[in-house]
């Protein structure tokens, strides 16, 4: 059995796992598809980094060290999908969906970050290890993940007793790195070195525990005195040691934070945008299905099929991406569906003007297809440049738009190349649907180009 004979069904496998996972990963709707600020209400703040004496510019390190402040924060106030993004080189623009306390979240951005480091008896320090490691496990129930959530918050800091042996304004600096063995680990400098080596001197042996806003962070073993500059060690991932390097930063972040935009979109206003939007969206796409059978007739009712399957892909790619879904999003994917219907118009008037030219169904669908793929090829291509341009440079809702606009049109490609062109061989290699009425031309017009230059 050859690989003509295989093909057709391995294409079908193909595309029924894309259908089925496509599925799978977008139900149920409601809780895999986030929606954005301008879609479900909430409030939208834009933060000012200030320099200050310590620190007299703004670097991407201090912003990066706020913004691991802040996501700490909002997601203690039980904020679902804040998003937390750079805005040039000194600011921060924190939108909060659904929110339910606006002044609380204004006065929890506004506070200080505190960094404390406690010496930890070991079996806290355990017990608080394995309540970080069942968060990150997705096969613990949602009432262990609970209890190792508040331990981690507040209980280890409970459980170690009063005394704050050292404070993060005491702490100089904190970056990540490789120690000697090439295994990540977190270099950091101390401001008064006499008095840390004093500290580690005496609890030699014992873990230091290391807690942001009373959250648990680290809790290193002590092995040696250490006085202007030491290194943590542990298993830790390169990533991981960056998010613990910036924690450790946080506490002494020296930047002022200023509130210097805010804006609160109420629900009610958001659920009018969503269903305007979906009606517009759905309105405009059965609109472009009704034109395609219409006008292409059997080759247009399955683009409308491939373009059915587009939906659902472009559906599962928000939900695994864990994207927010915002209006000018919504916006990207409808121009999408416009570049999905317009290469398969492309294709099927060069089928026209094959069948015309008086090439058999087979051969003008064969070269229909080849012919016209430099002209789809080109025009999304250049979309998909001109979105990856604004995904990257953008902030904010743009990055929406760039992001569903991207990954619709590379989507609206591959269904239009190859779904498309499946459906249509699978019916005309079998001779299932080869009458030229069935792809909008006459059967007197088949070979009219011809005929034509013939009695030129």
């Amino acid at each position: 059995m050859n690989w003509n004979n295989l093909k057709t069904p391995f294409k079908a496998l193909v595309i029924i796992a894309v259908v089925a996972l496509s599925v799978w990963a977008t139900l149920p709707v409601q809780q895999k598809i986030h929606l954005g600020l301008d879609l479900q209400g909430g409030s939208r703040l834009l933060l000012q980094l200030s320099p200050t004496a310590e620190v007299p510019h703004i670097t991407t390190q201090i912003q990066a060290q706020t913004r691991e402040v802040i996501d700490r924060r909002i997601n203690g106030l039980g904020v679902t999908e804040p998003t937390i993004s750079n805005v040039g080189s000194d600011r921060i623009l924190v939108e909060l969906p659904n929110v339910k306390n606006p002044d609380q979240a204004e006065q929890v951005l506004k506070q200080i970050a505190v960094l404390e480091y406690k010496i930890v008896p070991p079996a806290v320090a355990q017990k608080a290890e394995a309540s970080l490691a069942m968060l990150s496990n997705p096969n613990v129930s949602a009432k262990d993940k609970a209890a190792a959530e508040a331990y981690v918050a507040n209980g280890a800091y409970d459980a170690s007793g009063p005394n704050v042996v050292y404070s993060g304004k005491d702490l100089k600096a904190a970056q990540a790195g490789f120690d000697q063995s090439n295994n990540p680990n977190v270099l950091f400098q101390t401001k008064d070195p006499a008095r840390f080596g004093k500290l580690t001197q005496a609890n030699l042996g014992k873990p230091l525990g290391i807690f942001l806003d009373h959250r648990y962070v680290s809790a290193p073993i002590i092995q040696g005195a250490i006085f202007d500059s030491g290194e943590i060690h542990g298993s830790f991932t390169q990533e991981q040691t960056v998010t613990l390097a910036n924690e450790l930063n946080a506490g002494a972040l020296p930047a002022k934070i200023t509130i210097i935009e805010k804006e609160t979109i109420g629900p009610t206003l958001g659920a009018i945008d969503l269903v305007q939007s979906l009606r517009a969206s759905m309105l405009g796409l059965a609109l472009v299905l009704l034109f395609m059978v219409v006008v292409y007739r059997l080759p247009g009712f399955l683009a409308d099929v491939a373009l059915a399957i587009y939906v659902l892909v472009m559906m599962a790619i928000l939900a695994v991406s864990h994207a927010t879904l915002t209006l000018p999003g919504i916006a990207g994917f409808v121009l999408s569906i416009g570049m999905a219907v317009d290469a398969n118009v492309l294709i099927f008037e060069r089928i026209k003007e094959e069948l015309w030219n008086g090439k058999t169904m087979r051969a003008a669908v064969r070269v229909g297809f080849q012919r016209a793929f430099s002209a789809v090829f080109d025009s999304h291509f250049t979309t998909i440049v001109g979105a990856g341009v604004l995904y990257m440079l953008g902030t904010g809702t743009v990055k929406g738009f760039a992001f569903t606009l991207f990954w619709g049109t590379v989507v609206s490609l591959v269904t239009a190349v190859f779904i498309t062109r499946f459906f249509v061989d699978a019916l005309v290699d079998n001779d299932l649907a080869t009458a030229p009425e069935l792809y909008g031309v006459k059967r007197g017009d088949v070979g009219i180009f011809a005929r034509a230059g013939a009695g030129a």
